[in-house]
Formats: C-alpha cells, structure tokens, sequence
C-alpha cells in the first residue's frame, strides 16, 4: 500500500516586493514564500525593512511595485478574501486599556464578524489557550506587559487565520516574560499548525523559533535557509583571539581544531558556538544589535 504525503500548500508568496518612500527606498525587492504550518523568521537589525516588509503583506501600506499571492490568488485583486487569512499582532500592545480582557476580545470578534453564537465559546477558548481565564473580567490597564502581550497574541487568532505575522512581538519584555511569549508562540504554530512570519532583531530568539530564516539588510534579502545551515555554512566553532586592538575571530568545524589553533596563536582567546550573528557580520561586516 502506497503512503501518501501531504503535501503543504503556499499559504504566502511575494515576489520583487518594493517600497519607496520619496526617493528612500524601504524595501528592495523582496522574494519570500511560506507554506501551512511554517515557522518563518525576518532577522535583521533596526531600520531594515522588517515592519515596512509585514506591512506591505498585510495590506497597511501599498506596495511600489511587486506581487503578493495568498494561497495563489492576487492579494489585490482580493484584498477581502486574503485578509480573512491574516492574523496581525503589532510590535506595541494596541489593546483598550479601559475594557476587560473580554472585552478586548468581543471587539475583535465583532470587527472580525463572528456570527454572534459563536463569539462566546471562542473567547473562552483564546482566554484559557493563553492562561489568560482567571483574569478575564480584569481591566487591561491592570495587566503586566507580558500578559498584554499574550492577550494580543490570542486575539489575533480568534478569526482562525492561516498565518499570523508577529512584529517584534517581545521587543521590551525583560528575558523571563520573553522566555513565556516564546512557549505561547510555538504553541499557537504547533496546537494549531498556523504558519508564522516573525519579524526580530533578537539572534536568540530567531535560533530558538524559527525552521525557517530570511535575513534582510538595507531593504533586502541577503541570505536564506533555516537557522542550522545558515551556521554550518560557517563552521560549528568561533574562535576569537584577543590582539590588543581589537578581536580577531577563525571558524572551524570542530572544537578540538579551534583549541589547537588557540595554543599555536599565542595569545588569550575564547571559543564559542557559531550564532546567526556571525552570519550577519561576515555578509555584511556590521552587527544586527547596534
């Protein structure tokens, strides 16, 4: 008996996307294409075109030049059946303060036009996927970031969209609070195997979460892959020698190479896992986190 594979469609694809404003150009030409259930990362430092990048493909700026397709139709052509696909989660926490958690979510549904008898049983559901139930009739402005964060996140989902796109969602959030929007996020793509596009300027978290990552500099794509490749395209090992000037960094392939080159050199070092910072640096000879 022959198995089948399933065979996951595009739910995303971009081609020579373009963004100009005056004569700055924003992005340049960017090709990206993500299928059901992809963990996606958009890793580049400040000012890149990340958020102009997530933008354009949800439909808040339009696009100089270039083509968006939302499982193979015409973003365009078809903004209101592509938008029912799309779920939006914004870098700032863009929540009523004065409702409740309910609240929050009721508005959404009904912007979102869940038909009334389904609203409840939805918002329910969202408030306990983000261990949000206890707190649900709480006002906003009583809750910590984190927990703004994880409200935001789950009410973006409440429409039942095929890719949510994450905008630097733990810009701000001090590392444990992060570490916890981490779990929610990979829940949300592995309980509900929903693609995600997530846009960091954080190296860990682009390590930590994404299968898939497109690095982006000056408007442009510089290099793809998923992030393990991406490394090993350097070597396991980093190397760096202390000269009194500066730091000189040697990659290798095993660690036991990289100890007898530190002997041999004469001088002070350390050696370390290779990271997608290095990556970043040796394309572009800057740091992302400047």
């Amino acid at each position: 008996m022959t198995e089948t594979v399933k065979q996951e469609k595009d739910v995303l694809e971009a081609k020579g996307l373009i963004k100009r404003f005056g004569d700055k150009t924003a992005i340049d030409g960017i090709d990206l294409r993500i299928k059901e259930g992809d963990f996606t990362g958009l890793l580049g430092p400040n000012g890149a075109g990340k958020t102009t990048t997530i933008k354009a493909l949800t439909g808040l700026v339009k696009p100089t030049g270039g083509k968006i397709h939302y499982y193979g139709k015409d973003f365009f052509n078809h903004p209101k059946e592509a938008k029912r696909f799309i779920g939006m989660v914004p870098q700032q926490s863009n929540v009523d303060r004065d409702l409740t958690a309910y609240e929050n979510l009721y508005l959404h549904s009904i912007l979102h036009a869940i038909p009334k008898p389904l609203r409840k049983g939805k918002i329910e559901e969202s408030l306990e996927f983000a261990g949000l139930q206890e707190y649900r009739d709480r006002q906003v402005k009583t809750f910590s970031g984190g927990m703004k964060r994880r409200l935001v996140l789950v009410r973006a989902l409440l429409h039942e969209p095929k890719i949510l796109f994450l905008d630097e969602p733990t810009v701000g959030l001090d590392p444990q609070i992060r570490k916890n929007i981490w779990e929610l996020i990979l829940k949300i793509n592995q309980q509900k195997g929903m693609a995600i596009l997530l846009t960091t300027h954080y190296i860990e978290e682009a390590e930590k979460l994404c299968r898939n990552t497109y690095i982006i500099d000056k408007g442009k794509i510089i290099v793809k892959g998923s992030p393990d490749d991406l490394k090993k395209d350097m070597g396991r090992y980093v190397l760096e020698v202390f000269l009194e000037d500066r730091i000189e960094e040697e990659f290798f392939n095993s660690k036991d190479d990289a100890l007898v080159r530190l002997k041999e050199c004469g001088h002070a070092g350390k050696i370390r896992q290779v990271t997608l910072e290095d990556v970043f640096i040796k394309l572009t000879g800057k740091r992302i986190n400047v």
